[in-house]
C-alpha cells in the first residue's frame, strides 16, 4: 500500500469511526429518533408532507384547486407530481401513507440493487451498501415524512442505466420526466450539452418541458400559473435540515442572495469543468451525480434528505475501487437529525453544528466531481480503476 493511500485511508477510517460513533451515541441518546415515528397515526404533524401531497391528490380527483387544500404544508411541487400521486386518492390519508412508505422502501432497495447489478458490484459489498441505505437519516428523514424522492431515485437510476446501456436519447429523456417532477434538478440536463452531444441535449429538454405542460394540461392551465407564483413567492427556510448554500447564508444571518450566487458560481464551475473535459467525461460514471449534488447546492431548498438521490454515485465510486472515499460518504450518512438538538439555540458554535448536512452535500459534489473526468486517478487501486472505466465506456459507446 502506497503512502498516499495509506493516508486516505486513515483519513477515511477515523471519519467513518466518528460517524458511527455518533449515530449510535445520539440514537441512545435520543430514542424518539425519526425511524421510530413510522408507527405514528399523525398524518398532520409528523406525515406531514405526504398529507400535503394526499390532500392534493384528492383535489385532483375532483377537479378543484390542488395548490388550496386543508393540509398544513403549501404543495411545492409542480402539477405533474400530483397527477403521478393521484392514484392514492383513492384511500384513507393514513393507509395511503402507509402503503406509500413500503413502495418507497422497495423502490430504493430496488434503484441500489439495480445500480449494483449494473455495475457488476459483488455480493458482500452490494449487501454492505444496501444495508447503510437503508439505516441512513435520508431514507428515513423520507419515510417519515412521505417524501417523495424515491420516485425521484427511480427516475434517475432508469436515465442512468439506459444511458450506460448506450441508449443516450432514452437516458436524457427519463432525466427530463425525473426534472419535470422536482424542476430544482434541472441542471442534469446541462451535460449532455456540455459534452455537445446534442440529441441527448435536446430529448433531455424537450421532455422536461413536454412533461410539464402535460402535468398543467391534466391538472388545469391554472394550476401551473398558481405553482409559478408559489415557488416563487416562497423564501429559503431558516432550518437545520436545508443542506442547501442559500439556507447556509440563511443560517447564519446573510441575506439568502449570497447563497444564491455561491451556488451559481457552483454550478458554474461544475459546467466549466466538465466542459474543458467533455471528452474525458463517461456519461455513466459520476459525472451527472455530481452535475445534480451542484445543482441542489444551489437549489433554495436542498433538504439532507436529498442525498437519497446522490447514493447511485457512491456506488459508482465503489465500482471505481475509490474504496476511502465511498466509506466515507456512506458513513456520513448514519448521522441522525437529532444531532441538531446537541447545540444551544443561538450563537456561532450551534451555525456551525448545525450546518453538518451542508458540509455533507458540498463534500459529495467534491468527491463526485473529481472522479468524473479521470477514473483512475486518487483510486485504491488505479490500474482496476482504469479497467472499469473503459469497460464502462465500451458499454456506453
Amino acid at each position: 500500500m502506497s503512502q498516499p493511500t495509506r493516508v486516505r485511508w486513515t483519513v477515511a477510517g477515523l471519519l467513518a469511526t466518528v460517524s458511527v460513533t455518533l449515530a449510535v451515541a445520539l440514537t441512545i441518546r435520543h430514542p424518539d429518533a425519526l425511524v421510530t415515528k413510522l408507527p405514528s397515526t399523525d398524518m398532520r404533524e409528523l406525515h406531514l408532507d405526504f398529507d400535503t401531497f394526499w390532500h392534493s391528490a384528492v383535489a385532483f380527483t375532483r377537479g378543484a384547486d390542488i395548490y388550496d387544500t386543508p393540509a398544513k404544508l403549501t404543495n411545492l411541487n409542480p402539477p405533474l407530481m400530483t397527477v403521478l400521486l393521484s392514484p392514492f386518492a383513492a384511500l384513507d390519508a393514513l393507509l395511503a401513507y402507509r402503503v406509500f412508505v413500503l413502495l418507497s422502501v422497495l423502490v430504493v432497495a430496488a434503484s441500489v440493487l439495480v445500480v449494483a447489478r449494473e455495475l457488476q458490484l459483488g455480493t458482500p459489498a452490494t449487501a454492505v451498501v444496501l444495508g447503510i441505505v437503508l439505516l441512513s437519516s435520508p431514507l428515513h428523514g423520507t419515510l417519515v415524512l412521505g417524501q417523495i424522492y424515491p420516485l425521484l431515485l427511480a427516475g434517475l437510476v432508469a436515465g442512468w442505466t439506459a444511458q450506460r446501456r448506450g441508449r443516450p436519447v432514452l437516458g436524457a429523456v427519463l432525466f427530463g420526466v425525473t426534472v419535470a417532477l422536482k424542476p430544482s434538478l434541472a441542471p442534469i440536463l446541462l451535460l449532455p450539452a456540455l459534452q455537445r452531444r446534442w440529441a441527448p441535449a435536446w430529448a433531455g429538454m424537450g421532455s422536461a418541458a413536454g412533461a410539464t405542460v402535460l402535468g398543467a394540461l391534466l391538472a388545469g392551465p391554472s394550476t401551473a400559473i398558481e405553482w409559478v407564483r408559489i415557488a416563487i413567492a416562497e423564501g429559503v427556510p431558516d432550518s437545520v435540515d436545508n443542506a442547501s448554500l442559500p439556507g447556509l447564508a440563511v443560517r447564519f444571518g446573510l441575506p439568502p442572495a449570497l447563497g444564491t450566487v455561491a451556488g451559481l458560481i457552483v454550478v458554474g464551475a461544475t459546467c466549466v469543468w466538465c466542459a474543458r473535459r467533455r471528452d474525458r467525461i463517461d456519461p455513466s460514471g459520476t459525472a451527472v451525480w455530481a452535475v445534480l449534488a451542484a445543482g441542489l447546492l444551489l437549489s433554495p431548498i436542498a433538504w439532507h434528505n436529498y442525498l437519497l438521490l446522490l447514493f447511485p454515485g457512491v456506488l459508482v465510486l465503489v465500482a471505481m475501487r475509490h474504496h476511502a472515499a465511498a466509506t466515507v460518504a456512506l458513513a456520513v450518512t448514519l448521522i441522525p437529525v437529532s444531532w441538531n438538538a446537541e447545540f444551544p439555540p443561538d450563537g456561532t458554535v450551534a451555525d456551525i453544528g448545525r450546518s453538518l448536512y451542508c458540509a455533507v452535500l458540498v463534500g459529495y459534489w467534491a468527491l463526485l466531481l473529481r472522479s468524473a473526468a479521470s477514473p483512475g486517478s486518487g483510486s485504491d487501486d488505479s490500474a482496476e480503476s482504469c479497467s472499469t472505466a473503459e469497460t464502462a465506456s465500451a458499454r456506453v459507446a
